[in-house]
């Protein structure tokens, strides 16, 4: 699978509304888009179609989490919206992934798979919390390498993990293996909730495919010119 590099904006908010309008600021682009918890929550499958209907490209990020028959079928389900990408948690075992990866293939239609990717562990999780809250005893790089491993023997597409460990996993499970990768943030600007983060042109040097936006983006100033700027650094565009 040949991974084209682009930005994906974090469409973090609690209304539909709101998640319009702020898409109509962008007159000249259609951005790829991440509908994540809140917003599905808020709007369902309404808002996937909406935002379809305006051209977008659509990752739901819902990280399924279950009984691998409760994945399979979930995803089954999920495939029917004409999506581009939806994720699990690695954490589900092999599996889990390769029941969501069976059940996204049968309700696709010929060649319209989306992109199935694992989440590895969030960007939020620090070292000392891996080890203290989750325990789990290994490294944060020597878990991630050991979830996208598994993620790929499941069939999967890829994974979700920092920018900080995508070199380490293209060289666990290949260049072709998808780095999904949030925890995007300038220098210049508050870190939030995120622990592990790097710029966008960090990230492109550290192989990242996609990287994932929200804040930065979201809640500029100007947010078609934040956007314009993370694509500069990170596509070179």
């Amino acid at each position: 699978m040949a991974n084209a590099k682009d930005v994906i904006i974090a469409c973090d908010f609690a209304t539909p509304e709101a998640a319009l309008e702020f898409l109509d600021k962008f007159k000249d682009e259609k951005p790829f888009v991440k509908i994540g918890m809140e917003l599905y929550y808020a709007g369902g499958n309404e808002i996937v179609r909406k935002l379809r209907e305006r051209g977008h490209r659509i990752f739901l990020d819902l990280k399924l989490h279950d009984i691998p028959n409760t994945v399979r079928k979930a995803m089954k389900v999920l495939a029917s919206h004409d999506i581009d990408m939806v994720n699990v948690h690695a954490s589900g075992t092999r599996e889990m992934m390769a029941a969501a990866l069976e059940g996204l293939t049968e309700g696709s239609a010929p060649g319209r798979r989306p992109l199935l990717i694992a989440v590895t562990q969030l960007t939020s999780t620090s070292e000392q919390a891996l080890h203290e809250q989750l325990l789990i005893g290994p490294s944060i790089n020597d878990t991630i390498v050991a979830y996208a491993a598994n993620a790929k023997a499941a069939g999967l597409d890829g994974v979700v993990c920092s920018p900080l460990e995508s070199e380490i996993v293209k060289e666990a499970c290949g260049n072709d293996f998808c780095t999904v990768t949030p925890g995007i943030r300038y220098p210049d600007a508050a870190k939030d909730d995120q622990s592990r983060i790097t710029s966008p042109a960090d990230a492109r040097r550290l192989g990242s495919d996609y990287i994932v936006v929200g804040r930065p983006i979201t809640a500029a100033a100007d947010p078609v010119e934040a956007y314009r700027r993370c694509k500069r650094d990170f596509c070179g565009e």
